[in-house]
This record gives structure tokens, C-alpha cells and sequence, in this order.
């Protein structure tokens, strides 16, 4: 009936994802989702992705979505950002954003990572969703992921990628670069206390 011309036809049944409820207080009716940039193999930065109303649901940053940072060591949520401006709590819900623990946090690294080392891109942006009964899954993968993700975590990339640069050679493994990304790039939880909502300098590195 739906085939053109007679011809026979195929049809894909994709999984319907049950989405996790954990983020439902920060999260205004669409999906939420976590992106891990990933650098030669190697998680450099991540954040998590959250639908506004600004944003029709959507996750996504430049359509008024919000972005919060995530400590690659414990995979807690850190201040967020909406229109490049630093906020504490999700602008519909009120909820605050900051110290949320991602669920399956070391799964989600290891998802990352190992899409890293099979792909032959250099830098990558690895986006994930969250099912209630399956735990991570992947959404897609992106070859030029956005560099809002430096505001978000309040450092810029840079000094991450050389980091990886430098350390490479030794990480032998998945294991060893995930345990490498979470000690070199821990958040000092004491930097972040005494900061409050205030726009983002729009000097902030971009690359």
C-alpha cells in the first residue's frame, strides 16, 4: 500500500524509549540528554542537556535549551547555562540544577569511550539518553558538537585536549583513558560554592 510503483518495501520498528524520570524535576516535557566530547579516544568534557519551554521541548542550547555541567570524576551536575548566562535552577521547573548524580555514570564514560576508539574521529560529541529499563543508550553521535559545553563546565577545552595529547601514548586502554579523563579533570567542589547566576564573558575560549 505504501510502496511506490509496485514495488515491495522495508520497513524499520525502532525501539521506543521509556525515558528514566530521574531528570522529570529539571526537565520541561521533552527528553533530556548527556553529551560526552571525546577527544582521541579520551572523554575530555561533558554535560547534560535539558528541554525549556524557550526551546519547545527540545534539548537543544541555541533554540533556549539548558546546558549543566558535569564533573567527569563523579558524574554530578554542576551550574547551568540558558542563552549563554549562568543560572542555578531549571527556568520552568525551579528546581535547583546543581549536584544531581547521573545515573550509570561510569557506564556512560564507557559507551563514550569505546565509540572513540572505533570511530576515525578525532573529536566527537556522544549523546545519550536514558531508558528506565535498558539504562544508557546511544541517540546519536556528532562530528562537530557546539562549544557551549566550555561554558557549561566554566573552563574552556583547550587545556583538556592537551592534557590527552600529552597523556595518550600511556593510556594502553579503555579503562586507562577513562581513568585518566576522571583524575585529570576532577572538579574542585569548592570552586563553584561561591558562585551565583551571572552572564558568561563573551571573551570565553572556543577552543
Amino acid at each position: 500500500m505504501f510502496s511506490l510503483g509496485g514495488q515491495s518495501d522495508k520497513a524499520i520498528i525502532e525501539y521506543a524509549v521509556q525515558f528514566d524520570p530521574v531528570f522529570d524535576e529539571i526537565a520541561y516535557q521533552g527528553v533530556p540528554d548527556i553529551r560526552v566530547i571525546v577527544y582521541r579516544g579520551v572523554p575530555a568534557m561533558a554535560m547534560l542537556r535539558l528541554p525549556t519551554r524557550a526551546s519547545d521541548g527540545k534539548a537543544n542550547l541555541h533554540r533556549g535549551g539548558v546546558g549543566v555541567g558535569i564533573d567527569l570524576a563523579t558524574g554530578t551536575t554542576l551550574a547551568g547555562i540558558q542563552n549563554n548566562r549562568y543560572i542555578e535552577n531549571h527556568p520552568e521547573t525551579g528546581h535547583l540544577l546543581r549536584d544531581r548524580q547521573i545515573p550509570h555514570w561510569q557506564t556512560i564514560l564507557e559507551m563514550a569511550t569505546k565509540l572513540g576508539d572505533k570511530t576515525e574521529f578525532g573529536y566527537l560529541g556522544v549523546d545519550i539518553v536514558l531508558d528506565q529499563e535498558r539504562g544508557p543508550l546511544l541517540l546519536e553521535i556528532n562530528a562537530r558538537p557546539g562549544l557551549s559545553i566550555q561554558i557549561a563546565n566554566r573552563e574552556g577545552l583547550i587545556r583538556r585536549l592537551e592534557a590527552i595529547d600529552d597523556a595518550l601514548p600511556k593510556l594502553l586502554g579503555v579503562q586507562e583513558k577513562i581513568v585518566f579523563a576522571q583524575e585529570a579533570f576532577a572538579v574542585e567542589t569548592r570552586s563553584h560554592l561561591a558562585h551565583s547566576a551571572q552572564p558568561a564573558l563573551e571573551s570565553y575560549p572556543n577552543s
